[in-house]
């Protein structure tokens, strides 16, 4: 973590929005924290203390500042980037495990003791599971008490709480005023305008530079009809969460992605919210990237050309494996119809007000009880698409956002059909390990060509030894120059 006392007070006073998210300032005279680039006069280095989240401020008694709303700053990359057990943990918290199932719940997703978890989360991050999750709920209750009209009973309980006292003293004491003056403040200053009930409207922070063309694109060329569409510059999907059903639509611009969520259950917000995050990798570290690897000067005009790389990632971490599979050894075209004719016949009905989205994609376990003769595609493709989503219905395959990469990687290489280039594309698209690379790709190697990088996967792959541990985001160049 970055919490070196100089380091940090460096940071705050050149303002510098890179390292918003990856640490939080407490002021000792004012009792608030705040990100680094708050625009506040900078307090002397003797008056401030530098904390790893919002949450660990919270529990030292700090409050969130008015001004620069820390708790609306992107988050830290480097729970994306690291696959031990407390990036895991960091991943599941935000996808709201602990609101649903409890510490117990999220020790027991993880193999650990809920001993060994407090205490590696405070020593890491600050704070204990429970107070991570009460700043998160804090962030969802404020962001429906600005976008919405509800009633603050159900603002309550759709952020999680379990009592409208324990919401009211909550939001006191993070954000040191009441949640009928947070609403009011939020229409005069902002002109918000109240959203009827179960559609959300907010914005989406990332660190700058960012290139929404090669994300949005990618996600959108292997769009599958019904479940995904492309409305303009919007990106809409369908989204399953543990509530029910919602829609997602993801409009980029220039310092922020809108997001319009419709959920049938508004306790979804923050787990929505996180995987929309995840969908489109706002919480990498653009600057981190590009600096790496630029240093190859066949790979550098590439990054200079589209800065800001992120991985097309997705919402539903086993649909996406079930789609690479899909996609094995065919067009993207044929992948995306054969993708589009189970999501009609096995995927779940939605209702979507602003668009033509019709369908969730199938469960697991709606297509391990499908007859292989009804899938188009060979027999063997056919047999380990139905022997993938058995495994993960029945969970010896675990891929959500917990998951462990290297148990992941091992147990899909043990069905028989699954080989390194769908291993290491389930291992970028749904697990977001930033180290992934499939030198087989062909689009990969068309980019590489055109690079003047060699084509070939294994001169490929032993070039990419120095694009270490970006390999994920040089394939997503290579992707995004390809001819």
């Amino acid at each position: 973590m970055h919490l070196d006392h100089d380091h940090c007070y460096r940071a705050v006073r050149s303002r510098d929005p890179r390292f918003d998210g990856w640490f939080v300032t407490a002021v000792h005279t004012t009792g608030i924290y705040c990100r680094p680039s708050c625009p506040a006069r900078t307090p002397g280095p003797g008056n401030v203390s530098f904390y790893a989240s919002s949450a660990a401020a919270q529990a030292a008694g700090y409050r969130a500042c008015k001004r620069c709303r820390p708790d609306a700053s992107p988050g830290s990359p480097e729970w994306n980037q690291r696959g031990d057990v407390v990036g895991r943990a960091m991943r599941l918290i935000a996808d709201g495990v602990v609101d649903r199932e409890g510490v117990t719940g999220l020790a027991d997703r993880l193999g650990y003791s809920t001993r060994q978890i407090e205490r590696l989360m405070t020593s890491e991050v600050g704070a204990g599971p429970l107070a991570l999750a009460r700043a998160q709920r804090a962030q969802t209750a404020r962001t429906l008490i600005e976008t919405t009209s509800l009633p603050f009973t159900d603002v309550a309980f759709g952020a999680g709480f379990s009592s409208v006292r324990q919401f009211n003293d909550t939001i006191r004491s993070v954000f040191a005023t009441s949640p009928t003056e947070l609403r009011r403040q939020s229409r005069s200053d902002r002109g918000a305008t109240a959203s009827r009930a179960g559609t959300v409207t907010l914005r989406l922070a990332f660190r700058r530079p960012f290139d929404p063309v090669g994300v949005v694109g990618h996600l959108a060329a292997s769009a599958v009809e019904g479940c995904e569409e492309l409305m303009g510059n919007t990106f809409r999907r369908t989204l399953r969460l543990p509530g029910g059903p919602g829609v997602a639509a993801l409009t980029p611009h220039l310092d922020h992605v809108s997001l319009r969520l419709h959920l049938h259950d508004l306790s979804d917000l923050a787990a929505a919210v996180a995987r929309c995050r995840r969908l489109l990798d706002l919480d990498a570290d653009p600057e981190a990237i590009d600096t790496a690897l630029s240093r190859d000067p066949l790979l550098a005009p590439l990054v200079r050309a589209a800065p800001g790389q992120r991985l097309p990632r997705t919402v539903d971490e086993a649909e996406m494996a079930l789609r690479v599979v899909i996609g094995q050894q065919v067009s993207l075209a044929a992948a995306r119809t054969h993708a589009h004719r189970l999501t009609v016949d096995r995927g779940e009905p939605v209702d979507d007000p602003e668009g033509g989205l019709t369908h969730l994609f199938p469960t697991p376990a709606a297509l391990a009880t499908i007859d292989p003769a009804r899938l188009a595609m060979p027999t063997r493709r056919r047999a380990t698409l139905v022997e993938l989503a058995r495994a993960l219905a029945e969970g010896t395959i675990e891929l959500g956002p917990g998951s462990d990469w290297h148990r992941a990687r091992a147990q899909l290489a043990a069905i028989s059909g699954i080989g390194p280039w769908t291993t290491e594309l389930v291992a970028l698209r749904a697990l977001g390990d930033p180290d992934a690379f499939a030198p087989t790709d062909l689009g990969v190697r068309r980019g590489a060509a055109a690079a003047g990088l060699p084509p070939q996967p294994h001169s490929l792959a032993r070039h990419a030894q120095a694009w270490r541990p970006w390999r994920s985001y040089a394939l997503a160049t290579l992707w995004r120059h390809q001819p």
